[in-house]
């Protein structure tokens, strides 16, 4: 039953995830495998009240009451369906057989309570919910047959008034209808024989032994003769309710048992026994002792397991040890655990981030971020909010790679050209992002991206591609050309001169000497054509705008160096011999501060 068992492990998570639609698939699967297991059986009655399909559930849960009579929890299943089927006496009497199979059971007390306070807000009204008691007393078909043979109210059927006030209140649906007529004093009469009962007996004096007429006395507690054994009598109704009435909500869905409750000893000193050994096992683990530390977790879990705390001590000694899977299994049960016993949100928070943790060492990326998400939804803590957000930078670096493919890169970048020529440009930009995904090193698609730009007119798009060319391959030449032209048609000509300079120093075969002269030349006219005009105040003004003029010239050594070359024009190709000072000699030409003609 081991395939059973897995498919059950699944569902369990799914119901965990409140993914109730495939909890019971699972459920469903592991049934046809394991057909006589009451837990599954019990399983899929609390994933389908989960679903709301109350008739399901209480199908499912009658199935594993015959399996398994004393499984408490089986009729805690049974309640839980009828409550959400509003059958709420039923309700009572399955969590009281669950009572009587399980005295201790938590799951059955608390339904029980949950039921019975939704039958008490009914009672605060006369039609405290659609299918009430109180809601559907008047619409009996032999209520005035009953009224008929009743001695206290057959004088009140002579009152025509009265009459119309009954046959009103058979067809309405509104609770304003009763709350309106419960000041006449006869309508608690007629209310009383409705449900067989005499709810003037309620108003006995304290200490009154009398009992109202239908009752019999017995040596426990007074028996109606009349009610129904399956339905309690209800509280009597205010002569004036004050408050709206109240709607049953359906009951929220228990929780999955992963096995039979174990008989627990709760005693003081088995609790203390326990923490004992979780402290020795604390003090194991800080001193690496982890087959020791194992050992006395297990041990205190299985003395005392209602504190998952030692399960989540343990999953923290197989992380050390790099026993992951194990890891992510024992926070699991934790986790299961702690929604049987209501465990701190606190515990499912580190539950989870330790399975998270666990699945990122096992390179699981996508369930290592799924369960940092769940563990934060629970408690948020720094520290697993960094590793989430190192996950998801780590998925997204991973993601990169593996879509990297140079000959996917080339199939796309020539689907590219082919747009580019056609004229097709926005298709083109399409087709060289795609490229360069796919081989982001390379500096041809970027190139090429840049001149799809450029014919966009996408300026600052273009200067980007042609920036990131030059960082993958700073001896592609093509790519200082590109950002040139880009350079030039944002009317920048002095810094495109700079670039076709830093391409000539790059050119060491010489390859490009011509093109890179060509595109030189016609940047040099076009920025003389634009200084034609300007006088030497007018050029230094303008030089002096930029930056890096501005700390050249305010350089003493450079002010020199200007200085003696205003008296010696030799001295200055000296200076050029110094790389450093040729550079800013050169941006200084460029620049129009300094003329070579």
């Amino acid at each position: 039953m081991s395939d059973a068992a897995s498919i059950k492990a699944e569902a369990n998570k799914a119901f965990a995830a409140k993914d109730y639609p495939t909890a019971v698939k699972l459920y469903s699967d592991a049934i046809a495998l394991d057909p006589d297991s009451h837990v599954l059986y019990s399983n899929r009655s609390a994933a389908k009240s989960g679903s709301k399909d109350y008739q399901g559930a209480l199908e499912d849960a009658e199935k594993c009451i015959q399996l398994a009579p004393s499984f408490g929890k089986g009729h805690a299943r049974k309640g839980a369906a009828l409550h959400g089927l509003r059958q709420y006496p039923e309700a009572v009497m399955a969590y009281e057989a669950g009572l009587q199979a399980e005295p201790e059971s938590d799951v059955c007390k608390k339904g029980l309570a949950g039921v019975k306070k939704v039958m008490d807000s009914d009672a605060e009204s006369p039609f405290g919910g659609a299918d009430s008691a109180f809601g559907n007393m008047f619409r009996d078909p032999g209520l005035m047959t009953k009224l008929e043979n009743n001695p206290k109210t057959r004088e009140f059927l002579k009152d025509p008034s009265f009459v119309a006030k009954i046959k009103m209140l058979q067809t309405s649906t509104r609770p304003t209808d009763v709350q309106g007529m419960l000041g006449d004093p006869r309508m608690l009469t007629v209310m009383g024989v409705a449900m067989g009962i005499d709810l003037e007996a309620f108003e006995r004096p304290e200490g009154s032994k009398e009992m109202p007429p239908g009752y019999k006395s017995s040596p426990s507690e007074p028996t109606p003769s009349s009610a129904s054994s399956s339905r309690p009598a209800p509280s009597p109704p205010s002569s004036a309710p004050s408050s709206a009435p109240k709607t049953a909500e359906p009951p929220k869905a228990p929780e999955p048992a992963e096995e039979e409750p174990m008989e627990v000893d709760d005693s003081h000193e088995t609790k203390a026994e326990a923490e004992d050994l979780k402290a020795k096992g604390n003090a194991a683990y800080k001193a690496r002792k982890f087959e020791e530390a194992i050992e006395l977790y297990q041990k205190a879990w299985e003395i005392y397991p209602k504190d998952v705390t030692f399960l989540t001590n343990l999953s923290a000694v197989y992380f050390e040890q790099g026993e992951y899977q194990k890891c992510i299994e024992t926070c699991e049960k934790a986790v299961e655990e702690g929604h049987d016993l209501r465990a701190d949100y606190k515990t499912f928070a580190k539950a989870y981030g330790r399975i998270g943790s666990a699945h990122q060492k096992l390179g699981d990326l996508v369930n290592a971020i799924k369960f940092y998400q769940k563990s934060l939804t629970e408690h948020r803590t720094p520290d697993v909010l960094t590793k989430l957000r190192e996950a998801e930078k780590a998925k997204l670096e991973a993601d990169r790679q593996a879509y990297i493919d140079p000959v996917k890169a080339e199939a796309a970048r020539e689907e590219g050209n082919t747009a580019f020529k056609a004229g097709d440009f926005a298709a083109a930009v399409k087709h060289y992002t795609e490229a360069i995904k796919r081989a982001p090193t390379d500096p041809r698609g970027y190139t090429n991206r840049a001149a799809a730009y450029t014919k966009l007119l996408a300026l600052p798009e273009a200067l980007k591609d042609s920036d990131e060319a030059i960082r993958n391959d700073p001896t592609f030449i093509k790519a200082y050309i590109r950002k040139a032209l880009v350079q030039q048609g944002m009317k920048d000509n002095t810094k495109a001169l700079e670039t076709l300079q830093k391409a000539m120093d790059a050119d060491v075969e010489k390859k490009h000497t011509r093109e890179l002269e060509t595109t030189m030349m016609k940047v040099m006219n076009e920025l003389e054509s634009e200084r034609a005009t300007e006088t030497d105040e007018q050029t230094y003004q303008r030089a002096m705008r930029d930056p890096e003029v501005q700390e050249i010239m305010s350089d003493p050594v450079m002010r020199q160096i200007l200085a003696d070359s205003q008296q010696d024009p030799k001295a200055l190709m000296d200076h050029m011999k110094n790389p450093l000072i040729a550079q800013k000699i050169q941006k200084l030409v460029t620049a129009g501060i300094i003329k070579t003609r």
